[in-house]
């Protein structure tokens, strides 16, 4: 037998667990009821042994389903409480609105005039209604955030934020992603291990003590939404879709473990809002360089690169004059009829044209801020550029081991801070392959051999 499509519906909305745990605990009541009856039939027939036994019986077997059930489902009523809880904040406009009622309230205290406490009831009524109305708008809505894979610092990107309305009946008006509220850090404090230490000039009395400092807060990624997101109408079975372009100032990792939906619906008397957890984080990849600030360095690199694997490629490297080692089929004609002189092409090696990378992170205080920023703009620039020229590349950095994936390596250089350590140049495998150099080193500190197969890239103020 085939049960219609509107009965399967809701036998597969309900909980499993909860009917078995409510069937059983039925079962066991009605037991220790009937356990009960029991014992008091034992007792009017004067068996204390009987009535021991089945009072006992009663008393455990409704023990045994408080024990089971009791804690379950009240888990379930606070969890299902906590998920749908509303924070409140009054309004400008509700702020007026109270204060016209209190005036109202004294006037008909005053006058004891009928139609003033009706007014009153009616302003006090509009005020609840506001309550049941704005926390029915926002009950049972449910929220996805998605995000682009691929965010680079100073660039724009489209975030999609869809809000599901999964009622039947009800329809949702006027409500609005916000962020969720930064709550005030309280000062942490810790006991921490210390000596004493009697006198402090000489040392004669060292004991091991304890002192209770001020424990600083962990420090915690900047969130991505900081401006709501509104929705006007959504009705009901159905989702709403906003597009929201971001912006983010600098790399590194941004997160959001908390959205807030609020709305002022009907009357904007009170702003209500309800908390949803749900976590986000996403990873921005160092700022690409524009072309004027690109291409000054980007033709150095690129000739030294290219005259360091000349060959039999298709890319043009330069034009000479012609030998007689030199093949016909080179021979650049349109050179040849304007010189007059027989001019042959030369090209690169596309089969050999490898390039390696290299960012030698410096120490702490090496350089500034703004120049470090730089640097590690250049090498996520240079990277992406010579990825697209279909340039075999590699990198090498203190730290970084994860091949030669360019998105392995931008998510390095999302988070790379200026770190105390050896430097890379001076643990750098040996390979055929030109270098690319980003350093704060000076030259005379670099080595020879490196020197004479690589770029070098300075950061500088």
């Amino acid at each position: 037998m085939q049960l219609p499509n509107g009965l399967k519906s809701v036998l597969s909305n309900l909980d499993g667990e909860a009917w078995l745990r409510f069937g059983l605990s039925v079962v066991g009541l009605a037991l220790a009821f009937f356990a009960a009856l029991l014992s008091t039939v034992a007792r009017e027939s004067g068996n204390l042994a009987a009535t021991t036994l089945f009072a006992s019986t009663a008393l455990l077997l409704a023990g045994a389903v408080g024990w089971t059930t009791v804690p379950y489902l009240t888990r379930r009523v606070a969890g299902g409480r906590l998920r749908n809880a509303f924070d409140y904040e009054i309004t400008k406009e509700g702020i007026a609105y109270l204060g016209v009622a209190l005036i109202i309230g004294i006037a008909a205290l005053n006058t004891n005039n009928n139609l003033l406490f009706i007014v009153l009831a009616a302003m006090l009524a509009a005020i609840a209604v506001s309550g049941f109305a704005s926390a029915a708008v926002l009950r049972g809505l449910e929220l996805e955030v998605i995000l682009p894979e691929t965010t680079f610092a100073d660039r724009p990107i489209v975030a999609r934020v869809r809000l599901v309305n999964p009622r039947r009946w009800i329809p949702a008006f006027s409500v609005s992603l916000a962020v969720a509220k930064k709550k005030k850090k309280k000062a942490a404090w810790e006991w921490q291990k210390t000596k004493f230490v009697f006198p402090k000039q000489n040392s004669w009395l060292r004991l091991p003590d304890y002192t209770l400092r001020r424990k600083p807060p962990a420090a915690k990624p900047p969130e991505i939404f900081e401006k709501p997101v509104y929705f006007t109408y959504i009705p009901s079975s159905t989702t709403a879709e906003a597009q929201v372009e971001l912006k983010f100032p600098r790399r590194g990792r941004y997160s959001q473990d908390e959205f807030r939906l609020a709305t002022r619906f009907p009357f904007s008397f009170l702003v209500k809002s309800r908390k949803i957890k749900l976590s986000r984080e996403l990873l921005v990849y160092p700022a690409l360089l524009e072309a004027d600030d690109f291409l000054d360095v980007l033709p150095m690199v690129t000739g030294e690169f290219a005259s360091n694997f000349r060959g039999r490629g298709s890319e043009l490297y330069l034009i000479r004059e012609h030998t007689p080692q030199d093949p016909v089929r080179f021979v650049d004609w349109k050179a040849t009829a304007k010189t007059g002189a027989l001019k042959v092409r030369e090209f690169t090696r596309e089969d050999e044209r490898r390039l390696r990378i290299v960012f030698d992170n410096p120490s702490p205080g090496a350089v500034s801020v703004p120049a470090y920023e730089r640097a590690v703009s250049v090498a996520a620039s240079l990277a992406e550029h010579f990825t697209s020229q279909n340039v075999d590349l590699s990198y090498a950095a203190l730290g970084y081991s994860n091949g030669q994936s360019l998105h392995d390596f931008w998510k390095y250089l999302a988070l790379v801070q200026p770190e105390k350590g050896a430097s890379i140049l001076d643990s750098l495998p040996v390979s055929d392959d030109y270098n690319i150099v980003i350093t704060a080193r000076k030259p005379g500190s670099i080595s020879t051999a490196l020197w004479a197969s690589s770029y070098i890239i300075y950061m500088e103020d």
